[in-house]
């Protein structure tokens, strides 16, 4: 159903997001990848050495509207459409508020949030325009609940499930389609930590994030999931 289709990957240098573009690729979608390190060049280039050609990697920041909307053009030059944009890059970090910098506090809303919001922006009206599209943004089960010691990445989270939550509304006469996946404790390199490690083995998996990708992106279009929730069996969490 994918097959053919285009989709833009934001924080696809490694981790969740480099899995996702993976995904994709495996279900024979054209790729747009984008990171802020030129590590993005390092994993095109593994797409294309495991047979998948169709992907061109982007070197930009998501915060800056500039970047973003030269990210929306590349796309559109290269595949003339996009199908699907996978807001994916993130930071996170975990303190008491009153140990908390107005600086760090600004750099977690910027990616987050700002992020979240400036790649919609500029993928929307060519997505108006074809009458088609999906935005699908990783956001994470703290978008329902509160946890201590990680006020601005909670808030965040809430933000970014309520900006998912309006502009769904707003797009759906378009045949746009907007979600959120909303995963817990994850084996990945988030908040500074390292992936494999064997605290984390019954943690999902980054493979589990981008299934749940492909299922949103591959729902009939008579159907729009508006957020998948998924855990480790191992993980407590309160319930919504």
């Amino acid at each position: 159903m994918l097959k053919g289709q285009v989709a833009i990957v934001t924080g696809a240098s490694r981790g969740i997001g480099k899995e996702i573009a993976l995904k994709l690729a495996k279900q024979g979608m054209k790729l747009a990848i984008v990171g802020s390190s030129n590590s993005i060049f390092q994993s095109a280039e593994e797409l294309k050495q495991k047979g998948y050609n169709d992907v061109i990697a982007i070197q930009a920041d998501v915060t800056l509207e500039d970047q973003v909307n030269t990210v929306i053009e590349k796309a559109l030059n290269e595949y003339k459409q996009i199908d699907l944009l996978v807001n994916n890059a993130g930071v996170g970090f975990f303190k008491k508020v009153e140990e908390t910098t107005l600086d760090e506090w600004r750099k977690v809303f910027d990616v987050n949030v700002q992020g979240v919001f400036l790649g919609a922006k500029a993928v929307l009206p060519h997505m108006k325009e074809r009458k088609s599209g999906t935005i699908i943004t990783i956001s994470s089960d703290v978008a329902r609940y509160t946890i201590p010691n990680g006020s601005a990445y909670t808030a965040t989270k809430y933000a970014v499930q309520g900006f998912s939550g309006s502009l769904a509304q707003e797009v759906r006469e378009f045949g746009i389609r907007v979600g959120t996946i909303n995963p817990g404790m994850v084996d990945t390199y988030f908040a500074e930590s390292q992936q494999g490690l064997e605290e984390k083995k019954d943690w999902l998996k980054v493979e589990d994030i981008a299934n749940a990708v492909v299922y949103m992106a591959s729902a009939p279009s008579h159907m729009m999931i508006d957020e998948i929730v998924l855990h480790p069996f191992v993980q407590n969490y309160p319930i919504a």
